[in-house]
Formats: C-alpha cells, structure tokens, sequence
C-alpha cells in the first residue's frame, strides 16, 4: 500500500469521523458542558444568595441578642428599684413600730410611775394615821389632835399632789 493513499484515507475518515461528531455529538456535549456550567452558576449564585442570607440572619440574632439584653438589664435595673423601695418601706415600717412601742412603754412607765405615787400616798397616809393613834392614845386632849392630825394629812396629800 502506498502511504499516500493511507494517509489521505486516513483524513478523509479522521474528517468524516470528526464531522459526525461535530454533526451529531458536538451539539449534546456542548448542551452537556452549558448545562453544566448554568448549574455551577446557580450554585455559586445561591452560594451567594445563602452566604448574604446567614450575614443577614447573623445580624438579626445579633440585634435580638442585644434587644434581650437591653430588656434583661432593665428588668434587672426595675428589680434593683424595686428591692429597694422595699427596702426603703420596711425600714420606714421598722422605725414608726418601733416609735410605737416606744409611746407604748413610755405610757406604761407613766401608768407605773403614777401608780407606784398613789402607792406611796396610801402608805405615808396609813404612817400618819397610825402615829397619829398612837398620839391619840398618849394624849388625853382628842380635839387638839384631831385637829393636828387633819392638819398633817392634807400636807400630806399636798406634798403628795
């Protein structure tokens, strides 16, 4: 065989064959590769998309982070007011019970105080009627005496007022 006619038969079935293939099987491998490459761009678009999408819901976990808190040091703040202001009412409440108590037992010491004078007066009136008995006894003169002893028991009762 010649190596001429080889070789043109050869190009002519390399050309054949790479016409059918740019004919028949060109269009679907390029539809293949277009396909492919549409489907990679929506993956990196949503990539994309999703990547923005997790910025955006970071940011708004981030907000609703500082949102809570902002509420949580408030109440906290509210309840600190608050624990005060009892505070604040039961020393109140402790202070006026404790002035009560204090009129309270400033009025009984007064009612005993008062008590213990009558007390004395009834027995520095018995003391006088008994010694003035016992003058009466002594003294034959009950007229004068009498006279002495009533004169004693009401500087009794005005030293006792």
């Amino acid at each position: 065989m010649l190596p001429n006619l080889t070789l043109v038969i050869q190009g002519i079935a390399f050309f054949a064959v790479a016409w059918l293939v740019m004919k028949f099987g060109w269009p679907h491998i390029l539809g293949a590769i277009e396909e492919r490459q549409q489907k990679i761009a929506e993956g990196l678009a949503a990539a994309d998309r999703s990547q923005k999408d997790l910025a955006q819901a970071q940011d708004k976990a981030n907000e609703a982070l500082r949102e809570a808190r902002a509420k949580a040091n408030e109440v906290i703040e509210q309840a600190h007011q608050r624990a005060n202001q009892i505070v604040e009412a039961a020393k109140n409440d402790a202070i006026a019970e404790a002035g009560r108590q204090k009129a309270l037992a400033e009025a009984e010491i007064a009612a005993a105080a008062n008590r213990a004078r009558e007390d004395l007066r009834k027995q520095v009136s018995l003391l006088a009627v008994s010694g003035a008995e016992k003058l009466l006894r002594r003294e034959i003169d009950a007229g004068a005496h009498k006279a002495l002893l009533d004169e004693l028991a009401s500087q009794l009762s005005d030293k006792a007022a």
